[in-house]
């Protein structure tokens, strides 16, 4: 029996078609998601945030950025109901806790405030620009809220200096 030289080459060029549609799906499906929408209705990105913190250069340097929420919660006894008030987010700073010089260089919290804070083993967070009367409070880390994104498949763990403050 005899091989047809028609019937080899037909399938050759279907392969060959066949591969370069494929490895152009997959072109285009990687520009589509690697494009990213950012911008003020969407948060995203850690890049994002840093940006948008105030003073980005001390608060990556002191500690990191961080999106702060203000929310009011209602809670009637009789009946038992709880209420939330919509809340707030806007661009915020959490301190390590050995980086408070930061705040008492430019006299922003007493010595009486920070030996509170430290008593209580917290730290400072911040809103607002440094240079023009910011809000700040002594920020509690929860340790109870794990990050549950970490126990996906193929997620690696934080680097060590990230996980306490």
């Amino acid at each position: 029996m005899k091989r047809k030289s028609g019937n080899s080459f037909f399938n050759y060029t279907s392969l060959a078609l066949f591969a370069g549609i494929f490895i152009l799906g997959v072109g285009i499906g990687i520009a589509f998601s690697s494009t990213a929408n950012v911008g003020p209705e969407n948060v995203a990105s850690r890049e994002f945030i840093d940006r948008s913190a105030p003073n980005p250069d001390v608060c990556i340097q002191f500690g990191a950025s961080a999106v702060v929420m203000d929310a009011r919660i209602f809670v009637t006894l009789n009946p038992f109901n709880v209420y939330v008030a919509q809340p707030s987010m806007k661009p915020g700073c959490v301190l390590r806790t050995n980086n408070w010089f930061v705040l008492e260089q430019r006299k922003l919290i007493t010595q009486q405030q920070s030996n509170e804070c430290k008593n209580r083993m917290n730290t400072f967070g911040f809103t607002g620009v440094l240079e023009s009367q910011p809000e700040i409070n002594c920020v509690y880390q929860n340790d109870s809220a794990k990050n549950l994104f970490l126990n996906q498949p193929g997620a690696g763990a934080p680097p060590p200096e990230t996980e306490r403050f």
